[in-house]
């Protein structure tokens, strides 16, 4: 349903003059100047640039590519699925959450705006295949949600005009609002982006706003993997998104949060930071019924209330939580919505 609504900005009119989050200025209906913003459409065609974009490692400019078609390689964890949300299909793309050739890279919620056969590069622990990537050819690289490491970005940028984060964001920690918009930046789509952004916005307010019961209520969001735990903060959409939807994040487990990370740990004596009104948990590398079966949490009165949502690893929902993006955004608004709904029914 959001795919076809996101596909649609494509046929939206050229873009104007805008300062986005992140992001670059707009000096025409095709191409982004930010560093000159009083030129006027036909002077940024005549340069030949598509795109100025300011982010982690300063500004950078994306040429007009020659026959018209902009080669995109999407590195970045969800980077490739805002471009297929934008109506750009990338060359290549970094299967981050292991989706597949068959299903492209991307989730199934995307897998259908692909028409042709991108490169699929699995994610691995190695570096990244830079000869692979070279071979590629690409106009642009897209590395915006990242570890930020810069030795990578120099290398990456050798090959191509390459955009990672904002400037200020934490490793993997971009935001989903500033990563749609440096994603719609680099590919001279400012005006769309703001667009995607705006409608995926009114999905969330409309999802609240039918659900009041939501606010104030503490909740957390984490998972089980190895011997361990892991909670899961802001920038993280697995949690943002139950801020977003009015949710409080819980005391103890704000108390451990690590304003430099996605996600804190958690070992098994600090497992009580779950016991919030509300928790959503599911397993990494373990499955639903291990989870179900883990006697700490078991143990906890989130749990045994009936007030946690437990999700299964491997389900397409949890994938969904995890790619944190326009269009997977749309499907936890739809599918996790009413399971907070339910578990909030059991509060006393």
């Amino acid at each position: 349903m959001f795919a076809v609504s996101a596909l649609a900005l494509t046929a939206c009119a050229g873009t104007e003059n805008d300062d986005a989050e992140g992001g670059a200025e707009d000096t025409g209906d095709e191409t982004t100047g930010a560093e000159d913003s009083e030129a006027d459409a036909g002077g940024s065609e005549e340069d030949g640039i598509l795109a100025v974009v300011d982010h982690k490692y300063g500004p950078t400019e994306v040429p007009e590519p020659e026959d018209g078609e902009l080669s995109v390689v999407a590195l970045g964890w969800s980077d490739a699925e805002i471009a297929l949300a934008l109506g750009v299909e990338p060359i290549a793309v970094h299967d981050w959450l292991g989706f597949g050739e068959e299903s492209h890279g991307v989730g199934p919620w995307a897998a259908d705006l692909v028409s042709g056969d991108p490169e699929v590069i699995p994610r691995a622990d190695a570096e990244l295949d830079y000869e692979l990537i070279q071979s590629l050819d690409p106009d642009v690289i897209l590395n915006v949600n990242s570890g930020y490491d810069e030795e990578e970005y120099n290398r990456l940028n050798e090959i191509a005009p390459t955009i990672s984060g904002p400037e200020d964001a934490a490793n993997f920690n971009p935001g989903w609002e500033a990563q749609t918009q440096l994603v719609a930046d680099a590919l001279g789509l400012s005006e769309e982006g703001e667009d995607l952004i705006a409608q995926t916005q009114q999905s969330i307010d409309d999802a609240r706003d039918a659900h009041p019961e939501f606010e104030g209520l503490e909740a957390v969001t984490g998972s089980k993997f190895s011997e361990a735990y892991g909670l899961h903060t802001e920038g993280d959409m697995r949690w943002d998104i139950l801020q977003l939807l009015g949710f409080d994040m819980y005391g103890p487990a704000a108390d451990i949060a690590d304003p430099e990370n996605f996600y804190a740990e958690v070992s098994e004596e600090q497992v009580e930071v779950f016991d919030a009104d509300i928790a959503v948990l599911f397993p990494i590398g373990y499955s639903l019924e291990e989870l179900e079966g883990d006697p700490l949490l078991a143990s906890l009165d989130v749990v045994e209330d009936g007030r946690a949502v437990l999700l299964d690893g491997d389900g397409p929902l949890v994938q969904a939580f995890s790619a944190g993006n326009p269009l997977s955004i749309e499907v936890v608004l739809e599918e996790l919505t009413p399971q907070l709904a339910e578990a909030v029914e059991n509060l006393d």
